[in-house]
């Protein structure tokens, strides 16, 4: 019996190992390690809206390999086996004439019904377009789109990057805060030590325990918040990164460790370089592009165009006896007139031009407010972070120099409560400042389309 029981054990003991294998071999193992402009190549890369966005860049290329197709020939085959039945009244019948009346008398009147004839055909027919303009024109419209879609796809791809790179940012700030908020409750745990032991001292008063312990429960509450939203912001990034939430990741930067610099490049440079390298203005340049020499393609249809056919096969009454035939020819199509359908269209395209170039003319101007906007960020965020700084620096030696105070004992816990309130807020303003100058690098990096450049 405990053999059996052992043999069972052993069983379940594989069979849950091998159940277990396939879930296993399901989870990403991969330690991403990533900076800053690490998560926005990342995301470029892999996000979902950068990957739907080339998916029809693909879809466009496609359509430039169907346009090509107009210039190859096409060949198709066929095979046929049929029997009819011919009669003389609607074959030999002709015109009333004097001479046509003596030959009509011959037939009856209902006609001859000749026996059935059979017809057995086997033929491959081939044509090709030698030149047709339109058809250039649409193969040259179909490339122009195609490197439109691949802007497009490009564009994309930047904003994802964006929204990675502020992604990674909140999630630096939401870590920065956390730390904050725990050496807030490591001081205001130290606060408390040292009021019951000045009370037990008999140095001290109840009230000032009380005092350091509801500042002690007020840290831990905002610690709890904190975490809350540290979980958050990951969550966020993971989303904004298209990664599974199994995946572990490791974020080399900091608030604190990401460069600030105390100069700024012209901003003349900075939007000449957004209009030179943003993808969606390139995007839109290629859609004009395209738009045009569609309306070129409708207007070379009023051109001729030239083409060659022929077909090849065997002919005849039964299988046993089929003769070669074949037939060719070269043929000219001449448009004349199709109900102004092709004006129509022009119309059409002509209207789109316009609006393409309307919003051609906005986008640029958008660009320019986009890095002007940036370096007013940047700089109200320089002047925000030193005065933060500056302010962080005299809490720091207010509290330092209460707390002394207070474990003399010339003076009560309320001096050392206030400070440490005013250096929780500078803790949090200077986090913020770092923040918002980091969005501003960010920022400006987006609206002049180099995030994927950031280090």
């Amino acid at each position: 019996m405990h053999r059996v029981v052992v043999h069972a054990l052993a069983s379940l003991t594989m069979l849950a190992a091998v159940l277990a294998t396939p879930l296993a071999a399901q989870q990403d193992t991969t330690t991403h390690i990533l900076s800053l402009g690490g998560a926005a190549r990342l995301a470029a890369h892999q996000s979902a809206s950068a990957l739907a966005a080339r998916a029809e860049a693909e879809q466009a290329t496609a359509r430039v390999h169907e346009s090509f197709s107009s210039f190859l020939p096409n060949v198709y085959g066929g095979a046929s086996e049929r029997e009819f039945v011919e009669n003389s009244a609607s074959l030999l019948r002709f015109p009333a004439s004097p001479a046509s009346e003596s030959f009509n008398s011959l037939l009856p009147p209902g006609g001859i019904l000749f026996p059935p004839i059979k017809s057995v055909d086997f033929r491959g027919y081939a044509s090709d377009t030698l030149f047709s303009y339109s058809a250039i024109q649409r193969y040259r419209q179909s490339r122009t789109t195609e490197r439109a879609a691949s802007a497009g796809a490009d564009n994309a791809a930047e904003q994802a990057a964006g929204a990675a790179a502020s992604a990674y940012l909140t999630a630096q700030h939401a870590d920065a805060i956390l730390t904050a908020r725990l050496a807030d409750s490591s001081l205001a745990a130290d606060l408390l030590n040292i009021a019951r032991q000045q009370l037990s001292a008999g140095v001290g008063i109840a009230l000032d325990v009380t005092r350091a312990a509801a500042r002690l429960t007020a840290t831990r509450a905002q610690l709890i918040g904190a975490r809350t939203d540290r979980d958050r912001s990951r969550l966020e990034l993971y989303r904004a990164l298209g990664l599974p939430l199994d995946t572990r990741l490791s974020l080399t930067d900091s608030l604190a460790r990401l460069p600030v610099a105390d100069t700024l490049p012209p901003e003349s440079m900075e939007i000449d370089r957004a209009l030179r390298h943003r993808p969606d203005l390139h995007a839109v340049d290629e859609q004009l592009t395209a738009a045009e020499q569609e309306i070129s393609a409708v207007r070379a249809e009023r051109l001729p165009a030239l083409a060659v056919f022929g077909d090849k096969g065997v002919n005849g009454g039964n299988w046993n006896r089929l003769l070669p035939t074949y037939s060719w020819g070269i043929g000219l199509s001449v448009p004349i007139f199709d109900g102004a359908h092709r004006e129509s269209r022009i119309e059409e395209q002509e209207a789109a031009t316009r609006e393409i170039l309307i919003r051609r003319r906005d986008l640029r101007q958008e660009a320019a407010i986009e890095v002007r906007g940036a370096f007013l960020q940047l700089t109200s965020a320089r002047e925000q972070l030193d005065a933060a700084t500056e302010q962080l620096q005299l809490t720091q030696q207010e509290l330092s120099e209460a707390r002394e105070r207070f474990r003399a004992g010339v003076a009560g816990d309320a001096d050392v409560i206030t400070a440490s309130l005013d250096l929780n807020g500078a803790r949090t303003l200077q986090i913020d400042a770092l923040a918002n100058y980091q969005s501003a690098r960010v920022a400006l990096a987006l609206a002049t389309g180099s995030v994927t450049d950031l280090p």
